[in-house]
């Protein structure tokens, strides 16, 4: 458990750093220039996430060791900004532990208090099909 809580605090962290939220909201931007861009191939329907008002792309895979690896990105700058906020927490995880994984970093930051109500569902529809994935990927390795 402590290994899925160590990405979220250094979030926490992180945003110690800024007394104002003119200066969190600099930095959530600063994040968003760290994300690789999509590929303009895998910016697909299938892949959008629904419930953002940005145009928001999420795609996943597994890697040799089980692990599964989030690609992300988003046509709004913030919005970018939160997808790698999330992706840092979740990338690099087992199906179980992204299912076990609550963003407690959100709470801990008042973020979704300090987002326009649009922001913040588009938030919880990245966490949501993040979760998905997980699902997706944990029936995958109950097949095998």
């Amino acid at each position: 458990m402590l290994k899925t809580l160590d990405p979220q605090q250094k979030i926490i962290n992180s945003f110690r750093n800024y007394e104002s939220w003119e200066d969190k909201y600099k930095h959530i931007i600063q994040l968003g220039k760290t994300l690789t861009p999509l590929q303009e191939k895998l910016k697909t329907e299938d892949n959008i996430v629904k419930g953002c008002q940005s145009q928001v792309w999420l795609v996943a895979s597994i890697n040799s060791q089980n692990k599964i690896e989030f690609k992300g990105d988003s046509d709004a700058i913030i919005v970018k900004g939160l997808l790698a906020l999330v992706l840092s927490v979740y990338n690099g995880l087992s199906a179980s532990e992204v299912l076990a994984t609550e963003p407690l970093f959100l709470k801990k930051l008042q973020l979704s208090e300090h987002l326009s109500p649009s922001r913040s569902n588009g938030l919880f529809a990245m966490i949501k099909k993040i979760k998905y994935y997980g699902l997706a990927f944990q029936a995958l390795e109950r097949q095998n």
